[in-house]
């Protein structure tokens, strides 16, 4: 296939076929991408809901082992 000179071929229609199967598969990497950082801050919560937990916690058991 060839084109004239100072023509520009800004796609081709392989290129917009190719449309279809991209716009999914980058909608799911989204999704999972979103699941992921959602699932992370969720552990971070955690783990400093669990430290301020034993940070209240710890002066208890101090007491009761005396």
């Amino acid at each position: 296939m060839s084109y004239a000179q100072d023509v520009d071929v800004l796609a081709s229609h392989s290129m917009l076929l190719a449309i279809p199967a991209f716009v999914p598969a980058l909608a799911v990497v989204g999704v999972i991408v979103g699941i992921a950082m959602r699932d992370r801050r969720a552990e971070r919560r955690e783990a400093e809901q669990s430290g301020s937990d034993a940070a209240v916690a710890d002066p208890l058991d101090r007491e009761e082992n005396r």
